[in-house]
């Protein structure tokens, strides 16, 4: 184990050591990673971050943008040869063509490298000449982030938080009944075995469609070419002993089998090497979803920090490289809100990160709460219902089209409407009822150098790219 970590350390720093030398004498290289959980639509702002950065007539709030800087913009062969390319292309098309849909949302680690020309700023900056900046961005599911915490965890530990969690969430008693009659220390039987890791990824998929987050492991929901493996073949177990054979023993060897060659190479192969990291959030689903789903969203957004800001003596200290310097949370879908509502979203998302931003802030980086729409899919107006005036958002509804105006009902103004009986476990909203509706993108018409229509994805770029393109 010791030399273990000894050995990731050293590679990491020679990896650090070789990146920063040619980052001095070659052009400097910014690596992006996005995220999120489900639904909240990383594909999306992937694809439209980049064709607004391609043509950028709607970037008004990226500076580089607004001064002219910015000279050219262009696509090109990414540097990972092993990471499947993000197809930016089909992405593209599927969000503005002729009937326009959206994407297939991520299921593995992808990247894109964006290359900007850019003249600096400054005193000197007429006589250095324009330089080039390299955006890799790096897609990848946030399901996997949370795998974070069971590096610290053993078995035992995680099954009986696991098992705790189950208690209280949709699915869950599905799960628990399973386990009434099993003897964990009886000898392995696999067809047993897959019979309950297929139980228990049943429990997590409904928990997570009923808007739950934290819903480990992610490669559970997410297996991708390790379905079906030993190492995605255990569940959670109550304490018992061991013996030599035992199913209880297999799944504390398969546990920690995961760990060591599943989440430790995605950290090491992927994710320690991110600069600049947004986090994006359905806030409105969690918030449909009742105090429970908030709940959990806001102890998962802690949790997720723990990622970026490994502490002193933590298992991931050995592994990570540079550490992420800004972090964007990020509430998607503004466009069902109307804009008046937008201050009040977010100051929920900067509610819910409040504990996650203050670790962060002190620790050195910085980071930042937003509500945008990366693809705006709804227009605005304004209607009279019985005497009261109505703010609402129309669109084109997902399922069967049709075109509908849509009024969600009132955020708070104090964000702590939400979050007090979120905290203290209530079930249900008291005084409030907010409704989410699906809808579909909008036919576009874009005029040349527009990229897709958004709200703040500039401002966004600026908070996560604009210093490095001065």
């Amino acid at each position: 184990m010791v030399i273990g970590r000894v050995a990731d350390a050293v590679g990491r720093g020679i990896e650090d050591v070789t990146s920063s030398v040619a980052e001095t004498f070659l052009d400097p290289v910014i690596r992006l990673g996005v995220t999120g959980l489900s639904r909240a639509g990383k594909t999306v702002f992937i694809t439209s971050l980049v064709a607004n950065l391609l043509d950028r007539a709607r970037m008004p709030g990226l500076e580089a943008t607004q001064s002219g800087r910015i000279q050219a913009a262009f696509l090109q062969p990414q540097p990972d040869d092993t990471v499947p390319r993000f197809d930016f292309e089909t992405h593209l098309a599927a969000l503005t063509g002729p009937a326009p849909f959206w994407p297939e949302s991520t299921r593995q680690v992808s990247e894109l490298r964006l290359s900007l020309r850019v003249q600096p700023k400054g005193l000197l900056s007429g006589l250095s000449g324009p330089k080039t900046v390299h955006l890799d961005i790096v897609d990848y599911p946030g399901e996997w982030l949370l795998d974070l915490g069971l590096l610290d965890q053993t078995y035992a530990q995680w099954a009986a938080a696991a098992l705790e969690q189950a208690k209280t969430r949709p699915g869950g008693a599905s799960y628990l009944a399973q386990l009434n009659d099993l003897d964990p220390t009886a000898m392995l039987k696999e067809p047993e075995a897959q019979a309950l890791a297929r139980a228990y990824t049943a429990y997590l998929t409904t928990a997570r469609e009923a808007g739950f987050s934290d819903c480990t492991p992610g490669r559970f929901l997410l297996p991708g070419e390790l379905e079906g493996s030993p190492a995605l073949t255990f569940a959670p177990l109550p304490e018992s002993a061991t013996p030599r054979g035992s199913l209880a023993r297999e799944f504390a060897r398969r546990f920690e089998a995961y760990k060591a060659q599943v989440v430790k190479p995605f950290f090491r192969n992927h994710f320690s090497r991110i600069d600049r990291q947004i986090v994006l959030v359905d806030a409105l689903g969690a918030i449909h979803s009742g105090p429970q789903a908030v709940e959990d969203l806001r102890q998962t957004m802690a949790g997720i920090l723990s990622a970026f800001r490994p502490g002193r003596n933590s298992f991931l200290t050995a592994i990570m490289g540079r550490r992420t310097d800004r972090i964007l949370f990020a509430a998607t879908k503004a466009d069902h809100l109307h804009h008046t509502q937008h201050p009040k979203l977010t100051a929920i998302m900067e509610a819910l990160v409040r504990d996650a931003r203050d670790r962060a802030d002190f620790a050195g980086a910085k980071t930042r709460a937003m509500a945008i729409a990366a693809l705006r899919a709804t227009v605005e107006e304004t209607r009279t219902h019985n005497g009261e005036t109505l703010d609402l958002v129309r669109g084109s509804l997902l399922d069967g089209g049709k075109q509908a105006a849509f009024h969600p009902g009132d955020l708070p103004e104090d964000p702590n409407a939400l979050m007090v009986p979120a905290r203290q476990g209530a079930e249900a909203w008291l005084d409030a009822d907010f409704d989410v509706m699906r809808f579909a993108p909008a036919q576009l018409s874009l005029k040349p150098g527009e990229g897709p229509p958004h709200i703040r994805l500039d401002s966004a770029a600026e908070f996560l790219l604009g210093d490095k393109l001065r």
